[in-house]
This record gives C-alpha cells, structure tokens and sequence, in this order.
C-alpha cells in the first residue's frame, strides 16, 4: 500500500495531489482531510499549504509516502503512468517536463525551474518556480492583451468575466499571429467571425462570448466608438431552463447522506441560490431573527434578499452544530482553511444524488434555481416578487419561467382524450 503526493496546477491554483491505487479503506481516510476528487488529474487533491501536508502524513502514518518534488501541469500524466496507479520508485528521478514550443515569430525561451528537495522547499518556493505556459501570442499583440487585462482590472469586472474575455481575446490574438490587432478594420473581424462560425463551428453561445470580448476591446479599449454596429449578431436558441418537479427535488436531497452536502442542497433550492452564492456564502448572512439571507455581491455586483426557510433553518443550526462554522467565515467551508467550498465538487455531489435516485434527466445544481422559479410560479407567487428574489434585472428573464411552468398546462385538454377510441 502507498500513498504518492505531487503538488499540481487545478482549477488555477496550485493544490496537493494524492494518488494511490482503488482502495476503500484509503478513500475513507482521505475523505477526512475534505479533499476532492478531480475527474481530469484522477486523483484526490486538497489546498496547498504545510498544514495540509501535515494533516496528510498524520492521517497515513504507517503508510508508505512518496512525495515528488517536480510540480506538475494540470492534467500531464506522468510518464503515461495512470494516476491511480501506485507511481514506482524509479519515476522519481524522470518527472521532468517537456519544454515548450516556442512561437515561430519570436525567439522566446524557457528555462526549467529548479526542483525543490524537501517539503518545506516546495511549500516556500518562490513565484519565479512555477512552471509558465507556453507562449503563443505573438510579441506584436502582447501588450494589447496587458493593456485589455488593465482596463477589465481597472473596470472592476468580475473575476469570471475577466477570466472568459480574457480566454475569448487570447484565443483572437493567437489566430492572427503577427498581425496587429489594433489594425483590424470591421470588415477583418466580420470575416474572423465567419471563420468562427464555418470552420471552427463554434456554438452561438461561444460566438456571442467571442464578439462580447471583442466589442469591448475595440469600443472601449481602443475607443472606436459603434465599431461593432455593422456586425450582425448570431440568432441564439430558444432554450427552456431545465427544471426537476418537487418530487425530483425531495429523492435528490433524500439520497444525500453527508448533512453538510444535503444542507447545501437544501439552501441553493430553498432560497434560489446560483452555486456561487451558496458556495461564497458567509456564517453571519443568514438572519434567523428576520428569517432572511443576505446575498452579498452576486451576479451583476447586486446585494439582494432572500427568504429563509424555517424548515432550512433546523437543518442548519444541526450543521453548525455539527460542523461548528467560523461566525466570520464562510458558512461552507473548503479543504483549505478560510477558503469557500468548491463549485465543482457541490456539482459532483447532486450528479451523484441524481445518479442515486435514478433521476435520469439532465440537470445541474443551477437547475434548483431553475425549480425553485418555476414553482413558486405554480403556487402563484407574483412574478415580480420572483423577480427580485432572483436577482434579475430584467423582467424579461423572470419570465422565462411562466414557460417552464404546468399551471395553465393542466387546464387544457388535449383533443385526443375526446376521441372515441375502441
């Protein structure tokens, strides 16, 4: 039996990956330290910090521990090895990284950064050690991409909007290599978008994202005031919000044992709550004297109130009682100390509640918004009362909901059930 721990890049933060063979009694051990599982490093992983690291070989003592000081990229298997997979003694020595390509029009280098030798090395190493990715944005249009991540800092985007225009501009810069991107004129981006659309076959959802990031680069960076306007936008799909029925609702949280997941659950449905919210939420939101929540800073940078279910506020004084949150922090913690729970793995808890309930339809942890919208209007709460509840600025997209909505459904009746069928 051994346990091989490798620091690695996930979710764009450096996190301690735990690698050892199926083994019931291991998975048990390192589900205490409130680790996750990541589907695409297969492995279990938890917060980068000494604590951790102690926590780790206390919770193994006994067990064999390799550690391997070479950091590794987000999603690089090692020598082919699979990560689940005990990793032999003699890979040790061969964790080295393949240096990247360097783009064709410059003369960019990188150099492989030193490999720690202890813990401590790795834990304290300096920025300058971590691993950069390949370079591949032309010399010519990099400091058009500082000056674009400047404006978006200075503008006080959001942290997910910086990071998908960021994405979208960067995917721009490197399809046009040397040319400069100050230089483009609407006919050239008329043509990169057609591109897009006939080669790339991007969906409407990722072009609408692209020219988004686009538009706020040329109007608003580089000040072309309407450069956009002769620009036709792609038609999006009508898509109805997948909901589950109250009954759906009741066998997911039912199939939640963990009280702290099924709390969780409980809150994003009862309250409406996207899964940033529920995730980011803080102890001292939750006012059990007005019985409401305090959503802080959500969507749109908007504060909003919501109700607090007296059914949700008995399971949550049994959670702090349990799990005895910070009364400063946040009400669910992460593996890490002081930092939120995980999107990701409160999205792997309800798939596999859904999974445990032979709940076949498709349906994320946003599809309890989407429930909880959809039958308030059935129990004929007025829409702009969802509305705010919501978040929307837009009435419009509160009222997307009355389409998702039996209520006025169930009074029709259908032409078939008048036939007179033998």
């Amino acid at each position: 039996m051994q346990i091989t721990l490798q620091k690695i890049n996930h979710r764009d933060a450096w996190q301690i990956g735990i690698y050892f063979a199926p083994d019931n009694e291991l998975t048990k051990k390192v589900k205490l330290l409130q680790a996750n599982w990541s589907r695409t490093c297969k492995c279990w992983y938890a917060g980068y910090s000494k604590e951790n690291y102690k926590k780790i070989t206390e919770l193994f003592a006994g067990i064999s521990i390799k550690i391997i000081t070479q950091p590794a990229a987000n999603l690089q298997r090692v020598n082919n090895i699979q990560p689940t997979a005990a990793i032999p003694t003699n890979t040790l020595k061969t964790h080295h990284q393949k240096p990247p390509i360097p783009n064709r029009t410059s003369n960019i280098t990188c150099q492989k950064p030193p490999i720690p030798t202890s813990i401590s090395n790795i834990i304290d190493a300096p920025s300058k050690n971590i691993p950069q990715k390949p370079e591949i944005i032309n010399p010519c249009n990099r400091a058009a991409l500082h000056t674009y991540l400047q404006y978006m800092t200075l503008k006080r985007l959001s942290p997910s909007t910086i990071r998908t225009y960021k994405n979208e501009f960067s995917a721009f810069l490197q399809h046009i290599k040397n040319v400069a991107a100050e230089s483009f004129t609407t006919d050239r981006i008329k043509a990169y978008l057609y591109y897009c659309h006939s080669i790339l076959k991007l969906s409407e959802h990722t072009v609408h994202s692209r020219m988004n990031a686009l538009k706020l680069y040329y109007e608003q960076v580089l000040d072309r005031q309407k450069f956009f306007w002769q620009i036709p936008r792609p038609k999006k799909p009508l898509q109805l919000p997948r909901i589950f029925n109250q009954d759906e609702v009741a066998a997911i949280i039912n199939n939640t044992v963990n009280k702290k997941h099924k709390t969780m659950l409980m809150l994003s449905y009862s309250a409406g709550l996207r899964v940033s919210e529920t995730v980011t939420l803080k102890t001292y939101d939750i006012d059990s004297s007005r019985m409401s929540i305090f959503i802080c800073q959500a969507k749109g940078k908007k504060d909003r109130m919501v109700t607090l279910s007296p059914i949700l506020l008995i399971m949550l004084r049994e959670y702090a009682s349990q799990y005895k949150p910070d009364k400063k922090g946040y009400l669910f913690e992460g593996s890490t100390p002081g930092t939120p729970y995980s999107s990701r793995s409160l999205q792997e808890i309800i798939q596999a509640a859904k999974k445990k309930a032979g709940i076949l339809k498709p349906g994320s942890i946003h599809s309890l918004r989407h429930s909880f919208a959809t039958h308030l209007i059935e129990r004929g709460t007025d829409i702009t009362m969802i509305q705010k509840l919501l978040g929307h600025n837009d009435i419009k997209t509160t009222l997307r909901y009355l389409h998702t909505s039996n209520k006025d459904l169930l009074k029709i009746i259908s032409p078939l059930d008048d036939l007179q069928l033998g």
